[in-house]
This record gives structure tokens, sequence and C-alpha cells, in this order.
């Protein structure tokens, strides 16, 4: 790791963001000057400064430990199992829980499922689940009756989250599910008005779910910050009816997630 590393990381991560040098300068407290000495090479920033220049850009935590590796200082984000993690594990499963009848899904940075709650897995019944985003626009595509809409929408989350937090994995998953987008896909006007409902067909009736995504906005640990809880809503009365029939239908009690691998390659 050299200084030459540090500062192209950085002048890299200041492009993606689409933010100057005085803008950077002026949310990390600095002057530009001192921001163009740093990606040139000729000003070796301290601890706190790498810190707070990755922080202006938004930088993921588990990329801050990269930048300040290449500046020449320690990781200073932990990166703990969930299984370890307790209190933050007890407080995602009742959080799942306690959506019930609801479907809801807990997924990493590259859309893995980490845990889901009884009543994901009774919507999807037997289908695989360890990718979400190949759920939906591979395996649960027959039932969805406004593909069109919906892989859109599938597709572009995963498109922002490379642009957010940019992996060779989620690369490859964007390469192979965009081959699946239907050749009419995009946003259109068969909506609710504020948001596009996953219409689902299922043997109660079409469900249309409404879709909402949770993060934890003060996160300091890696494996932490890369959660995202995607928990479903019903767009309506019918489909809220159809929920709570399904629920009361089930014939195996909700069940405590069993504890993600983080390390874990997904099979090919």
């Amino acid at each position: 790791m050299t200084t030459e590393a540090f500062a192209g990381a950085l002048r890299e991560w200041r492009g993606r963001r689409r933010v100057s040098q005085l803008e950077l300068a002026l949310r990390a407290g600095t002057t530009q000057r001192h921001v163009s000495f740093i990606e040139s090479g000729r000003s070796v920033p301290g601890r706190a400064m790498v810190v707070r220049l990755a922080e202006s850009l938004e930088i993921p935590l588990r990329e801050r430990n990269s930048l300040l590796l290449a500046a020449g200082y320690a990781p200073a984000y932990a990166e703990t199992g969930l299984d370890e993690l307790h209190a933050i594990r007890t407080a995602l499963e009742n959080v799942l829980r306690g959506h019930n009848p609801y479907p809801a899904v807990i997924i990493d940075r590259h859309a893995d499922r980490v845990a889901s709650n009884a009543a994901f897995d009774l919507l999807i019944g037997d289908l695989p689940a360890g990718n979400v985003a190949r759920l939906f626009l591979r395996d649960m595509a027959p039932r969805i009756r406004n593909l069109d809409e919906w892989a859109w929408h599938v597709i572009d989350a995963l498109r922002l989250e490379a642009a957010r937090n940019p992996t060779d994995r989620l690369q490859d998953l964007i390469a192979e599910l965009e081959p699946l987008l239907p050749e009419r896909a995009a946003p259109g006007p068969g909506h609710l008005g504020f948001a596009v409902p996953l219409r689902l067909a299922s043997p109660y009736g079409e469900l249309r779910l409404l879709s909402t995504l949770t993060r934890f906005g003060t996160a300091v640990d890696v494996t932490v910050a890369e959660l995202r809880l995607e928990a479903f809503l019903p767009a309506d009365d019918e489909t809220a009816t159809a929920l709570n029939t399904l629920w009361k239908s089930r014939d195996v009690p909700d069940r405590r997630p069993p504890p993600p691998d983080s390390h874990q390659e997904p099979t090919p």
C-alpha cells in the first residue's frame, strides 16, 4: 500500500460521487488546496482526515477500511459475524417475527438472503431463496403479473447498490439478470400513484404488495451496515385478507433464521 494507492482510490471515489475537490473540502472541513495535495500524493493525510474524507463521500464501511489500509492505517470498522452480534440478531428476529403475517426478508449487499420470516417462506413456497433478486426475476417471474415494471425496479435497485457499493459479485449478478428483463421493462403508469406494487398471483387471488427497505442508519460494524430489511405490506384490503388467510393455513411454526456465513460463496 502506498500514498499513490490512496490518492488514486480517493480520486476514484470522488469521481464516482461526482463531487468536486472544493465541495469535498467543504464537507470534510479542510481546504481545496489540501484535498488537491492529497490526491496528487504530495500530502499524506492523517487517520482522522482519511475517516472524514470517507464519511464526506458516503463511502461504505468496508471500503473505508480499504482506504485506511491504503493510507497506511489499521482498519477502523470491525466486521463481526451476525451470530456473534446477539443484540442485533435478537432485534432482527423480533422485527421479522413481528411483521407476520406479512412477508419480510433480510438481505446483504449482494441481495443474498440472510434471514426471513415464516410469512415470506410461505409466500415463495419451495422456491430457492439464496439470492432474493434472482428469486424474483427468475424463479418467481411466472407469478408476477406486472413483470415489466417490477423487473425494472429490481434491476434498478441493484444498479444503485452497485454505484454506492461496487463489487465484482454485484456486477456479475446484474449481468446475469439483465437478459431476463422483458423487452418493455420500464416504470409505467400502472401503479398506485406513489409506489409500484408487486402484483403476485396466488391461490388466494392476486396479491398487491408494497415493498419497503430499512437500513441501520448509524452502523459502525461492516456486517450490520450491509444489512437491509425488505418488508412487504398489503396495498389493498383484499391482499391483507389473503395474507391473513395464508398465514392461518400454515402448517409450520415461525422459526428462528439460521446463522449466516458471511464468507460463504454462492453455489454456482
